[in-house]
Order: structure tokens, then C-alpha cells, then sequence
């Protein structure tokens, strides 16, 4: 493949980062995005318990049910606008200042979605609001995941940027944690009515103060180094046009292989939970229960398999979850179904887990796959639309495969193609990275 004609090989080398500013730079990125996913799951969480009653109560349950995955979906649907001007402004004036807009607008828009009147109060007006908030939710965090994962992969030594680019991917099981843990705390200490009335507001309403944190770890770290050196020679006025123009196979690559990867997430993580509580009638307690649980276990494991892909390979590894978790998903549905908490453990576990291989080094091999200068752009686009076609659309394909005739074995069949696209997205990424001669030798650091 053709080279970018705005490449610019001859930039000053970067400056070598100490130890402490590596781990210091990861550590920023973890928090940051630990809490703008805790922002974005604590809506996926209210999306399945509260909201089809409070916004959407004129219309039936599968509805209102398939209502509250569209709100849901929304966020998704904004992810790539946030994408393309996030990622323009961090290729332009920098990964730090990027970073905390996000965080900011993130938790502004996470708070006021806490103080919205309902249905009830303001009529029609309350789930256009909402939708609106989503839609902000979407954009933030669209611009957040690029910026976080770079700063973090530019940062780090070459021989451990698959680890190190894996701090960020952190924030989802974690922000998952979070928002899971306190929405079981408040149900389990107040009534049904109080939590449905006014309890699932606190969740949002936190997100002011972890905010705040955030924004004190961020404003302490430094520009990566890498955007630094590009930036001397003057930054491109167009980072996305260039990115179309010279790296468009690398964007279908980076939607190919997040398509699964954030299918299999979500409806582990929130459709689990939607399910087993309108279908099977089964407690929302214990179900929220164990995704917490089973995503505690997954952050060592990330953290192992990414340490691993630096000496394995960035797409052999991805290769190897994805065809692991094609097999969980032939099996997911039917062990939900079944009705026994048992069962929908080992389901959400298996599924979890099994694609831990595929969401740790993704981080890396997406920046792999672009110019420092145009790298904001083109990882971030690819990212969020794949979470689109995964993400967004899994917990609603789903729901409408099984109502089709196609029942349960279209809607597994469905899960088990989107993970298998993920793993030849991963190859077919890595076979352009290598053609292109892209990719940084690696090299222990002494």
C-alpha cells in the first residue's frame, strides 16, 4: 500500500519518557476513562431498570422496552461524531487538552441527565431531553477513547504497548464495576418505589465529584511526546480527509474488529441484566451482582493477556479471543435462557472473559495502524463506528431475532459472526500495518 504523502518520516525522534512518567501518564488514563465509562454505563444500567417506566409509560413493555435500548443506542450513534471532532481537535492541538473537554462535557452532561424531570412532570419533553443528554454522552466519549489510548501507546516503550495501551481499555470493566456496585448498594438500601422515584438519580448526580478527580489527575500529566515532535512541522489542516484519502482500509479494520469485541461486551454487561429481569422475572440484585464480580476478574486478566501480546503478537492474540469467544456465543443465549443464576454466571463469565484477548491489545494494534499526526482521527473513527454495528445494535438484534422466527438460533448465530469478524479485522489490520512498514521495531528498553 502507498505511503501517506503527508507522512513526515524525517520528524525529531521523540524524547525517551522515565518509568514514572510512563506509569504516571497510564494511571491518568485509567482514571479518566474508568469514569467516563462508569458516566456511560450507569445510563446502559438505568436504560434496563428505570427508564422504560419513567420516560417512555404510554406504551407497552416490549416497547418501552426497545424504547430504552434506542435512548441507549443514541449515545452510540454520536460516538463517531465525537470521533471525527475530538479527533480532529487532538491531532491539531494536542492529546492533554482533548482529554480534559471530554471528561468535562461528559460529566456535565451525566449530572444534568440525574436532574430531568420524568414523563409524569414535563410530559413528551422528558424523553427528547433525555435522548438529547445521551446523545451529548455519546459525543464525549467519543473523543475520549482515542485520545486516552494514545497518549497512553505514545507514551510507553516500545517493547510494552500493548500493556501499557491497555490501561485505558481498564476503564470499561472498571467504570462497569462502579456504576454495577452502586447501583446494587442503592437498591438493596432503599425501597423499590424510593429507588424507581428518585434513588436512581445519585449514580448520575456522583458524576460531578469523580469529575473533579478526574480532572486533577489529567491536568498533571504531559503531552505525548510523539505529537510533540509531529507538531514542530506544523500540524495538518485536515487530519480526517487525510485518513479517508491514504488509511480508509485501516478504518474498516478498526470497525471489523471492534464490531465483536463491543457486541459481545454490552450484552454481557447490560443486556444480561434486561433479559433476565423482563423475560425470566429473575431479581435485578443478584444479576447485577454477577457482572460486578465477574468484571473484577477480568481487569487482571486484560492486564496479563496485553503484557502477553507484546511478545505474542497484537492480531495472533486478538485471533485467539475472538475465535474463544465466537464459541461463548453460540452458547450465551441458550445458558441465559435457562433461567439458573448458575448458568447465567458461567454465560456472562465465559463471555467477558473469552474476549479479553481481543480487547486488551486492540488498543495497540488500532494506533498501529496510523501516522502520529492523523492517529487521533483514524483510531477513534474506526473505534466508534465498530461500537456502533457491535455495541449499539447487538442488545437490539437480538431482542428482534429472538421475537423472529429465527428464535434463538438466529439471534447465537448473529453473536458468533460478529465476534469472527472481529478476529479477521485483527488479521487483515495487521497485514496492512506490516505492508506499509508502519509498525515501530520492538526493542527492550535497557
Amino acid at each position: 500500500m502507498a505511503e501517506d504523502p503527508t507522512a513526515t518520516p524525517s520528524d525529531p525522534a521523540p524524547t525517551a519518557r522515565s518509568g514514572r512518567e510512563v506509569r504516571k501518564v497510564a494511571l491518568a488514563s485509567l482514571v479518566g476513562t474508568s469514569i467516563e465509562w462508569y458516566d456511560f454505563y450507569i445510563y446502559g444500567l438505568a436504560a434496563v431498570t428505570v427508564f422504560a417506566p419513567q420516560f417512555f409509560p404510554q406504551v407497552s413493555s416490549l416497547t418501552g422496552t426497545l424504547a430504552a435500548f434506542a435512548t441507549f443506542a443514541v449515545g452510540f450513534i454520536a460516538r463517531p461524531i465525537g470521533g471525527i471532532v475530538f479527533g480532529h481537535l487532538g491531532d491539531r492541538i494536542g492529546r492533554k487538552a482533548t482529554l480534559v473537554t471530554t471528561l468535562v462535557t461528559m460529566g456535565v452532561a451525566t449530572t444534568l441527565i440525574g436532574l430531568l424531570p420524568t414523563y409524569a412532570a414535563v410530559g413528551a419533553l422528558a424523553p427528547v431531553l433525555l435522548v438529547v443528554l445521551r446523545l451529548v454522552q455519546g459525543f464525549a466519549v467519543g473523543g475520549e477513547w482515542g485520545g486516552a489510548v494514545l497518549i497512553s501507546v505514545e507514551h510507553a516503550p516500545e517493547s510494552k504497548r500493548a500493556f501499557y495501551g491497555s490501561f485505558p481499555q481498564l476503564g470499561v470493566p472498571i467504570g462497569l464495576i462502579a456504576s454495577n456496585a452502586i447501583f446494587l448498594v442503592l437498591a438493596a438500601s432503599m425501597p423499590a418505589e424510593a429507588f424507581s422515584s428518585w434513588g436512581w438519580r445519585v449514580p448520575f448526580l456522583l458524576s460531578a465529584v469523580l469529575v473533579l478527580v478526574g480532572l486533577w489527575v489529567r491536568l498533571r500529566i504531559e503531552e505525548s511526546s510523539e505529537f510533540v515532535a509531529v507538531k514542530r512541522t506544523g500540524s495538518m489542516a485536515l487530519p480526517l480527509a487525510s485518513v479517508l484519502r491514504h488509511h480508509f482500509p485501516q478504518v474498516l479494520c478498526g470497525i471489523a474488529m471492534f464490531t465483536g469485541i463491543t457486541g459481545i461486551g454490552y450484552m454481557a454487561a447490560t443486556y444480561t441484566i434486561q433479559y433476565g429481569t423482563s423475560s425470566l422475572g429473575l431479581p435485578r440484585a443478584p444479576l447485577i451482582a454477577i457482572v460486578l464480580v465477574v468484571a473484577v476478574l477480568e481487569v487482571p486478566l486484560i492486564l496479563w493477556v496485553s503484557a502477553g501480546a507484546d511478545r505474542w503478537g497484537l492480531s495472533r492474540t486478538i485471533v485467539i479471543g475472538s475465535l474463544a469467544t465466537a464459541v461463548v456465543a453460540a452458547l450465551f443465549l441458550p445458558l441465559l435462557a435457562s433461567g439458573s443464576l448458575l448458568l447465567i454466571a458461567v454465560a456472562v463469565a465465559a463471555a467477558r472473559w473469552a474476549s479479553a484477548p481481543m480487547w486488551g491489545p486492540s488498543a495497540a494494534l488500532a494506533a498501529e495502524c496510523y501516522p502520529t499526526e492523523v492517529r487521533y482521527s483514524g483510531a477513534s473513527v474506526g473505534y466508534q463506528l465498530g461500537s456502533i454495528v457491535g455495541g449499539a445494535l447487538a442488545p437490539i438484534f437480538t431482542t428482534l431475532l429472538l421475537a423472529s422466527p429465527l428464535g434463538m438460533a438466529g439471534a447465537a448465530g448473529y453473536l458468533v459472526l460478529i465476534t469472527l469478524v472481529s478476529g479477521l479485522g485483527a488479521v487483515a489490520a495487521d497485514r496492512l500495518v506490516r505492508r506499509a512498514g508502519t509498525r515501530t521495531p520492538v526493542r527492550t528498553p535497557a
